[in-house]
């Protein structure tokens, strides 16, 4: 196992974590990049980056919580796919060595979202008009006190039965890379089921957790995650995803989705560049 500062691990998963609690993502897409240049294998690197996930998810999910903005009954909806899509990721990638096709395609579908972002940038969110029967029957809706505007935003969700399964593979992506797959899940709840970026991003927060947890009891039974290492990593996402989540409170819903879609543009191009292998 490769030997690394406590302080430099600590200070890139504070960044990680920054970042994964701001963006809905996890700490992945900065941490594995990191931790491999550092000279950490892959596998425990994928595997040190989904411990970090439910740290960042843990360090986020609590204040969003308290700040009402998750809408725990589609996180707990939504979860039930992605723990079962993480757990099969996750033993994919302990069997299974050969994984750029796959970086290659996750990064192309990042960017064709991101495209569509862009396209819709200038419109702002607004409410599903008419919720259909089952996300009404699961009583997919909510408010919460947006302090960017002053005002509060209620809000219905929709079209759970095609995000549960879109779910499924997002967390079949999360477990298998280690990454959270948060921008995934993000569009997902944002595009697909029409929840403000708010609500999609700290939603997200929660759901990459329980994902991550799912993922981690894998890479743990088959001993590529080492205590010395995750230790650093934790407490740093942690203390990253709590500045993170100070700062995405008061920013208003159209700045969130434009950090996010920064983060998309970054995220897409480095699964490209470890697929073809530039990175790593």
């Amino acid at each position: 196992m490769v030997t690394m500062s406590f302080e430099l691990v600590f200070l890139v998963s504070i960044v990680a974590g920054l970042i994964g609690a701001m963006s809905g993502m996890g700490g992945g897409i900065v941490l594995i990049p990191a931790l491999t240049l550092l000279g950490l294998d892959i596998k425990h690197a994928i595997a040190i980056s989904i411990v970090s996930v439910v740290a960042t998810s843990s360090g986020a999910a609590s204040a969003y919580v308290r700040d009402r903005i998750i809408n725990l009954k589609l996180g707990m909806f939504l979860e039930m796919f992605t723990i079962i899509g993480a757990l099969a990721g996750a033993t994919i990638t302990v069997v299974v060595s050969a994984q750029g096709p796959l970086f290659i395609v996750f990064g192309l579908v990042l960017l064709a979202s991101l495209v569509t972002l862009f396209l819709r940038r200038h419109e702002d969110w607004k409410p599903v008009a008419h919720q259909d029967a089952f996300s009404g029957w699961l009583e997919l809706e909510g408010s919460y006190d947006d302090q960017a505007t002053g005002q509060t935003v209620y809000y219905h969700g929709a079209r759970a039965y095609f995000g549960g399964p879109l779910m499924f593979g997002a967390g079949l992506i999360a477990g298998l890379l280690g990454i959270g797959a948060g921008a995934l899940k993000v569009l997902i709840i944002d595009l697909a089921m029409g929840l403000p970026p708010k609500v999609s991003t700290t939603t997200s927060n929660l759901i990459i957790g329980i994902t991550a947890l799912a993922g981690t009891s894998i890479y743990l039974a088959a001993g590529l995650i080492d205590p010395g290492l995750a230790a650093p990593v934790i407490l740093g996402v942690v203390a990253g995803a709590f500045i993170g989540t100070r700062l995405l409170v008061r920013l208003t819903n159209e700045k969130v989705r434009r950090f996010f879609m920064v983060v998309l543009a970054v995220l897409g191009i480095e699964m490209i560049l470890r697929g073809v292998g530039v990175i790593p």
